[in-house]
């Protein structure tokens, strides 16, 4: 069989997945390769040339949603195509029945072309993971409430789960909420830390402890940001600038006890069923920012000289260059994989299958991404050391490394987490 397709975008080595340089794949259809075109214009006339600026900023311009959503895309980072509430205009002319899991893989790693976490994360990651428990779960006034708004860009909503006592370890969340004597609202109190799109959020996706200790004590509300004692203020970290990372106070916040999503203290289940979702989406990402390193190191290396001959010369450059290619291609394999998945399994099956797997995938990826940063400031030395300028890709997401190793899982509690599951499931299978 001859090659399908023609090549599509940088024409610089590993700069694409293999699917762009005209390889045949099983994954991908012409609706999919509609899409791409679309995401690729609309990222790099709309983003690209501000990507800087709004890092350094640390904010997305508030009217950049609205257009986010009439070019056709920003509904889809919840997972799926929401029609009730975002209409069928979908990018490149999709159809709302052909919409799948691989149309929002090349929704996220289009954006990530931009190499700038915290740009993408100020778009896209309120939406990804706020939204999808009141989706899921949430009452039909909840529902009508937050979703067409949130996902038509005239609102932004984000999920407050960490603390600074409770990172990883959800089920010892002390975020409180207690009932009024008449039973009409929660009374919260507490802390949430590290909440990206936090500072930009009409509504905060609230995890709090309703009932005893543990898992099975945890709810999730719905919480107006403009309520009396929410107090939220913009962190500085050390990346993801633009995302929004806030420190959020509660004091005797009183909310509507209809602002319930689901059943009270049933929101730990809420928050692991979304966990996949959010997960995957982090490897999607953090695979196109590493093969973004690469691309910039293998430009650079073929425009610099030392010693009288260009960077790709030396064979120690070649060296550096190869492996970050086999991790990148090796990872987008993986990522593509699961993927399939995601677009056939059944829901109920995805939850009892792909956990392990997403966690050892995403530990994969922010490793490859570790490695290929520092690989390509090796490369262009003092360049990555400035902000701005040829450097400017390289420098940012070094920065921002952490940013994909730690939330969602650190790699630490990814890769136990990885291993438990399929011991448990071998286990189960031949009673080990």
């Amino acid at each position: 069989m001859a090659l399908q397709s023609s090549a599509f975008g940088s024409e610089v080595p590993y700069a694409e997945p293999t699917w762009y340089q005209g390889w045949n794949s099983p994954y991908y259809k012409d609706s999919h390769r509609r899409l791409r075109a679309a995401m690729r214009e609309f990222v790099d006339r709309e983003i690209m040339p501000f990507t800087h600026e709004w890092d350094e900023a640390r904010a997305i311009p508030r009217d950049f949603y609205r257009k986010c959503y009439e070019a056709g895309w920003l509904p889809a980072v919840v997972g799926f195509w929401p029609t009730q509430y975002a209409g069928d205009k979908i990018a490149g002319d999709v159809k709302p029945e052909e919409f799948d899991a691989f149309h929002v893989l090349i929704i996220l790693d289009e954006l990530c072309r931009v190499g700038s976490g915290g740009v993408a994360a100020g778009i896209i990651l309120g939406l990804n993971v706020g939204l999808p428990p009141i989706i899921h779960f949430g009452s039909k006034y909840l529902q009508e409430l937050v979703c067409k708004p949130c996902l038509t860009g005239e609102k932004i909503i984000c999920l407050a789960i960490t603390e600074p006592y409770a990172g990883s370890d959800v089920a010892n969340l002390r975020c409180s909420a207690v009932k009024t004597a008449d039973g009409k609202h929660y009374v919260v109190n507490g802390e949430k830390k590290w909440i990206t799109n936090g500072v930009f959020s009409d509504f905060l996706t609230l995890a709090v402890r309703t009932g005893g200790e543990g898992m099975g004590g945890i709810s999730l509300l719905l919480v107006d940001t403009k309520t009396p004692g929410v107090i939220i203020r913009q962190m500085h970290c050390q990346g993801m600038w633009a995302s929004g990372t806030s420190y959020i106070t509660l004091e005797d916040v009183k909310v509507p006890v209809e602002h319930l999503i689901g059943r009270e203290n049933e929101g730990f289940k809420y928050i692991m069923y979304n966990f996949n979702h959010e997960r995957w989406s982090i490897c999607v990402e953090g695979n196109r920012f590493s093969r973004v390193l690469l691309e910039e190191s293998m430009a650079y290396a073929f425009k610099r000289s030392t010693f009288g001959k260009k960077l790709i010369e030396h064979p120690v450059i070649r060296f550096k260059l190869a492996h970050m290619a086999r991790q990148v291609e090796a990872t987008q394999s993986v990522v593509e994989s699961v993927t399939y998945q995601l677009a056939t399994l059944p829901p109920r099956e995805q939850m009892r299958t792909l956990g392990g797997p997403i966690a050892l995938l995403k530990a994969q990826v922010t490793q490859t991404l570790e490695f290929c940063a520092r690989e390509a400031a090796q490369i262009f030395g003092g360049l990555a050391y400035t902000r701005g300028g040829q450097g400017e890709k390289v420098e940012r997401l070094y920065r921002e490394v952490r940013g994909f190793a730690i939330p969602g899982g650190s790699e630490e509690i990814m890769l136990d987490l990885g291993i438990r599951q399929a011991i448990k499931k071998a286990s189960t299978a031949s009673k080990l």
